[in-house]
């Protein structure tokens, strides 16, 4: 387990967990509690909440297991019960059948890595779990008097999993079909199609009905009461839940008196349904008390209808949509509501876009250029070629089936080939089984693979052990009892490919999504636990009961768990990890005293979040996320206070940027030659006079900005007063800042910028995430100095007459300060020698070689400073991973090994550069193997090439270095790759 913060999401959960606040939408109230509570074992160290928030997760996957246990038990127990005279054999066959299934799941991939981190996966399964353990639990009683108390349980834990993830709502069809087999006089084909249906349409009724619409529901009579009554804000709340539960109260009295027995157990259902969805009340409360971490300020109503609904998000088309090429000819508004001081105020929004064609089921529909350029390579559609519908089901079979399902289900079951992020190449985050001439066939090199890759922690191979024994498993089930065959077929189908249906995810996605799937590796693992079974009765025919026995469980433990554990264990020891949280230190300890720090999101925000509100590090500095400054709500928020740091110097009026106001501001080229004043811009585009307003296509009049160039003056004294430039750089500061927007539109970020240079005259140091994309930074790239991990809003031309001692490349670099926050600043996060280093480690690694330790490095040896760049070489030395993770460290590392050299430090220079060389010749062999195996290759090259390109870097660093003997050796390297390519 994790002894501190994870990546991803987890910063967040465990800061909000931990106060109470508000995380992203559609929020997990009932997970927070839960995890509050874990926070307290910690008696106030708060060094040890995340440790402890990664235990209730644990604990959380553990009681999964045994609820999985008890489930396989169950199905086995009623299949072989009928048995009287096995007795002894068949308890046996029962609870091995139980372990066998339940460690198998334990020790899967998918299920693993949610296991131990404070993430909503792992309480979610246990939700999962529990309902379907809970409706065997009702059918094995069905028959008795109050047995309906089951159902009325799962209804609440059901309503409580909607306070974790919706995931669990879909075991709903395959209870509703348990329910049918128990009940049905006589099973039908029509029976069984009609209580399928009546599942489907409760799972709609709990998404849709109950989650949003009574909310819906509820937000309209507030809108009449407040609106039109003149009433107080929740009124028409107050009144909406008195009816509903006068309705219900009614409703059980009346199906009561009248013994309709279902009515009254539907409605407990239903008002148990409630009770559990109730946790979200912490929301609204925690909203209406706005604390520092405050996610859509769900204050009202209206906000939190928004908030459930996900509305700041991108909604993925599911029946019809665009294809990826379709233009946008219309746009289809809805009426909004926002609140304010006395009423609801209606606005116009945009619900969703019109396209010139559009597709049933729309799978290739993203209208982003780089999942445009994914679906034509895919697709093998040329430039300009129009794609047609049976793209779509291309697509949707072989990518989103294929690729993001059936290649997680296979990882965890058949074996992983390493835990690199798939694109679909040869060589990263395929399914691998680990007989070769198969894996061979199928991905190529598999005679010629690195020591790297065969002894890669994250190469895991099962040799279809598990995938065997689960299919055994379903083909026992099937032949003994049909029923429960459909309804185990059912969780695994909605909990699988429904969910891909569901979700149409596009191409390109920032990180695996197995962990999206993990229910439906749940029920295979049930099919799992019920091979053993499979196998005794198999064995059974050869030999006697005990030794069929002991040989079934035998096969069945090494097939299942043991491989398993056994293969999977290196690559989920989480207990030397620590990089989250010195990423985050590193963001905040390098900033100056009552900073504004500008961040994107998930690995340069999450962390920084647990770092300031739990540990409470560097609480003066002010965070803001600038692809949350889009929302006007955390426009607001951002001008707040929080603890020890000051709101943003925005003097913008609320009321200017409320939502539905100034939500997209056009750009209008009115031909402006000299650049606009950054204040007389701001000023512009949030006036209400309408001769600065231009008519959309609408017809509606809206704000509009004339000029991309944009300046701000600059007072150079008082820009040294304020220390805002290093002395060894103040001779460059500017008179005049200019930049020219790179945008066709301004959003609430743009504006706030625009607000923060305006009005903060270097009174307080603004750094730039150096994870930011560029567009986001409003065209201030030449004036952000880089300082490591951050870069910092300096006035200062960044040109090779900055300063005497720097080139034009060194003049963005703060040197002093990188260096300094290298040798004396950073903190690592445990990998120099940790056994095993995630994916997403890696790429922080990766990134510290290259744009942290490599460049600081050679801007060093660039000013004539060769002492301080040995220092900062060395120090990459003795910080950075002892083994090489991928074909581009080896340009990355570059760098270092030639300031190693320049500085005296051959030996510690020759032994990274062996290292590397090594890496290098062993993967381009194995590349070479894939040329020649496979003829379609495509990323494949970008590795061939960064291989190339290092041995031609490191020929000039031995060149230099007159290392004659590594240098004959990349010679030769360099010959044996031009026969191979046919270079120069």
């Amino acid at each position: 387990m994790e002894k501190t913060v994870s990546w991803w999401d987890c910063g967040e959960f465990i800061a909000c967990a931990y106060k109470l606040e508000v995380a992203h939408q559609p929020g997990a109230p009932l997970f927070l509690l839960i995890q509050n509570i874990f926070s307290n074992l910690a008696f106030g160290n708060a060094g040890k909440i995340a440790y402890w928030m990664n235990i209730g997760s644990a604990i959380c996957s553990g009681l999964t297991v045994t609820f999985l246990f008890w489930t396989i038990t169950a199905i086995a127990k009623k299949i072989l019960r009928e048995d009287k005279y096995a007795l002894l054999s068949n308890c046996l066959q029962i609870f091995g059948a139980g372990i066998v299934g339940a460690m198998a799941f334990s020790f899967s991939d998918s299920f693993w890595y949610s296991a131990v981190e404070s993430e909503v996966y792992a309480m979610s399964s246990l939700c999962t779990a529990v309902v379907f353990w809970g409706i065997l639990k009702w059918e094995a009683r069905a028959d008795e008097e109050g047995s309906d108390r089951w159902l009325v349980f799962i209804g609440f834990v059901m309503g409580l999993s909607i306070g974790v993830h919706l995931l669990n709502l879909l075991a709903i069809p395959a209870i509703a079909m348990v329910v049918y087999f128990r009940k049905a006089t006589q099973v039908s084909a029509k029976g069984t199609l009609k209580a399928f249906v009546v599942g489907v349409l409760i799972l709609g009724t709990v998404l849709w009905g109950i989650i949003q619409w009574l909310v819906g529901l509820a937000a309209k009579v507030d809108l009449v009461f407040v609106n039109s009554l003149g009433m107080g804000f929740g009124s028409g709340i107050f009144f909406s839940c008195s009816l509903l539960v006068g309705l219900i109260v009614y409703g059980l009295y009346y199906s009561h008196i009248k013994h309709k027995y279902t009515l009254n157990t539907a409605l407990l259902v239903f008002c148990f349904v409630l009770f559990g969805y109730s946790s979200y009340t912490m929301v609204m409360i925690r909203g209406k008390a706005n604390p520092s971490l405050n996610n859509n300020a769900p204050d009202n109503v209206f906000s939190f209808l928004g908030y459930l609904s996900r509305e700041q998000y991108v909604r993925e088309p599911l029946l019809k949509g665009p294809y990826y090429d379709s233009q946008v000819v219309g746009v289809k508004s809805k009426t909004g509501y926002r609140k304010d001081q006395s009423a609801y105020v209606p606005f116009t929004q945009v619900d969703k876009y019109q396209f010139d064609k559009e597709s049933f089921f729309p799978r290739i529909y993203s209208q982003d250029g780089s999942h445009q350029a994914y679906y034509r390579s895919y697709l093998n559609l040329k430039e300009g070629q129009q794609p047609t519908f049976s793209d779509n089901f291309k697509f949707f079979f072989n990518f989103q089936l294929g690729d993001m399902y059936t290649r997680y289900f296979l990882w965890n079951f058949v074996g992983r080939q390493n835990d690199k992020q798939g694109y679909g190449t040869y060589n990263d985050g395929n399914w691998l089984s680990g007989i070769k001439t198969l894996d061979n066939w199928r991905l190529g090199g598999q005679d010629k693979l690195s020591p790297a890759q065969e002894h890669d922690p994250s190469r895991n191979t099962y040799f279809f052990l598990p995938l065997l024994l689960g299919i055994a498993g379903a083909l026992w089930l099937y032949r003994n009892n049909k029923p429960y065959t459909l309804v185990v077929t059912l969780l695994f189908v909605f909990t699988g490919i429904a969910i891909v249906v569901y979700l149409n995810q596009t191409p390109m996605q920032p990180r695996e999504r197995d962990y999206a799937y993990v229910g439906s590796f749940y029920a295979f693992a049930i099919w799992i636990g019920l091979g053993l079974i499979a196998l005794v009765r198999f064995f059974k025919r050869f030999l006697r009961t005990r030794y069929a026995l002991a040989t079934g469980l035998s096969f069945a433990l090494l097939g299942g768990p043991i491989i398993l554990v056994h293969q999977n264990w290196d690559d989920h020891d989480r207990s030397e990890k620590s990089m989250a949280r010195d990423l985050a230190r590193n963001y905040l300890e390098a900033c100056a005293p009552n900073a504004i720090l500008f961040t994107y999101g998930d690995h340069d925000t999450f962390p920084v979040w647990y770092l300031q509100e739990v540990e409470g590090v560097r609480p003066d500095v002010r965070v803001v996320v600038l692809s949350y400054l889009t929302g006007d709500w955390y426009m607001q928020q951002a001008r707040q206070p929080t603890y020890r740091a000051a709101g943003l110097p925005v003097t913008i009026p609320a009321e200017k940027t409320k939502k539905g106001v100034r939500d997209y501001i056009p750009f209008v080229d009115r031909q402006l030659e000299e650049a606009v004043d950054a204040g007389q811009l701001l000023q512009f585009v949030t006036s209400d006079d309408p001769e600065y307003k231009v008519q959309l296509s609408s017809g509606e009049m809206e704000n509009y900005f004339p000029s991309r160039k944009v300046k701000l003056d600059v007072n150079r004294a008082d820009v040294v007063k304020k220390k805002a430039v290093p002395s060894y750089l103040q001779e460059a500061i500017v008179s005049t800042m200019e930049w020219e927007i790179p945008t066709d539109h301004l959003t609430r970020a743009d504006l706030t910028i625009l607000s923060v240079l305006e009005n903060n005259q270097w009174n307080r140091p603004v750094y730039f995430s150096n994870m930011l994309p560029s567009d986001l930074k409003l065209g201030l790239d030449k004036y952000l100095i880089n300082e490591g991990f951050t870069s910092r809003l300096m006035p200062i031309a960044a040109t090779g007459e900055s300063t005497e001692k720097q080139s034009e490349q060194a003049g963005l670099v703060n040197m002093e300060a990188l260096y300094h926050n290298i040798m004396h600043t950073y903190h690592w996060g445990n990998i120099k020698n940790a056994r095993y280093v995630d994916t997403d480690s890696f790429r922080f690694s990766s990134m510290y070689a290259r744009d942290i330790f490599g460049k600081a490095a050679r801007l060093l040896l660039a000013n004539g400073q060769i002492k301080q760049a040995g220092e900062v070489a060395k120090k990459a030395y003795d910080q950075l991973p002892a083994r090489v993770y991928a074909m581009s460290d080896a340009v990355n590392y570059a760098d270092i090994i030639d300031s190693l050299y320049r500085s005296g430090q051959p030996q510690l220079a020759n032994n990274m550069m062996d290292r590397n060389l090594n890496y290098v010749a062993e993967n381009m062999e194995y590349l070479h193997q894939l040329v020649v195996d496979k003829k379609n290759l495509s990323f494949e090259w970008n590795d061939i090439q960064v291989g190339l390109d290092s041995v031609d870097r490191y020929r000039k660093i031995l060149s230099d270095a007159k290392e004659d003997k590594r240098l004959a050796r990349v010679e030769g390297l360099r010959r044996q790759y031009q026969n191979w390519y046919g270079l120069e």
